[in-house]
């Protein structure tokens, strides 16, 4: 049986984007997102029931700040009391877990998205993801980039500006570009 260009996405596989399938997702995605971004004045119930309409999973107490954007929503999954501030985006070609009470700066951007190293590959219009999993009471500072396949560990911090190359251990501190490990439970290295 073929697997179609979303099953291959949604398996981690070379997809091909401009599928019709894929497109039909990405035009209610960006109908959503039109709406959402506009919901900054609402009450945050009003701004739940958005969310909960659209991304995979909103716990109990989430807020996401808009502007927001991401490319599926459905990818997406917010354990309880997690905070977006303003500007973060999210390309959740797959599953993109961030977990309980975990707090994410203005203007981060998470990647699951990722392109073939290889020029060919790329040329032919292939594209492909890897998962994101932030853990539990995590604090990750504004304008920080995570990129594809990266786990982050319990109550890790990530500082500002940070682009994170590696996975990170829980309780790691973390900064710089590429992210390298400055401290541990909340004592940094001189």
């Amino acid at each position: 049986m073929t697997k179609t260009e979303k099953e291959k996405m949604l398996a981690g596989e070379l997809y091909r984007p401009g599928s019709p399938e894929l497109a039909a997702d990405e035009a209610a995605n960006k109908a959503w997102m039109a709406r959402y971004n506009v919901s900054g004045a609402q009450p945050a119930a009003e701004r739940r029931v958005l969310l909960a309409e659209h991304l995979g999973h909103v716990g109990a107490g989430v807020v996401v700040r808009p502007p927001f954007f991401c490319d599926c929503g459905y990818n997406i999954s917010l354990g309880d009391g997690v905070f977006l501030n303003f500007n973060c985006v999210i390309l959740d070609i797959m599953p993109v877990k961030i977990g309980d009470r975990t707090q994410i700066g203005p203007a981060v951007q998470i990647y699951a998205a990722d392109h073939p190293r290889d020029a060919a590959t790329r040329r032919d219009g292939l594209e492909f993801g890897r998962p994101v999993t932030i853990g539990a009471d995590v604090w990750i500072g504004g304008g920080a980039i995570i990129l594809p396949g990266i786990s982050i560990g319990d109550g890790a911090v990530i500082g500002a500006g940070s682009v994170v190359t590696r996975n990170v251990p829980a309780g790691a501190i973390v900064g710089g570009n590429p992210a390298k490990l400055l401290g541990k439970g909340g004592q940094t290295q001189g």
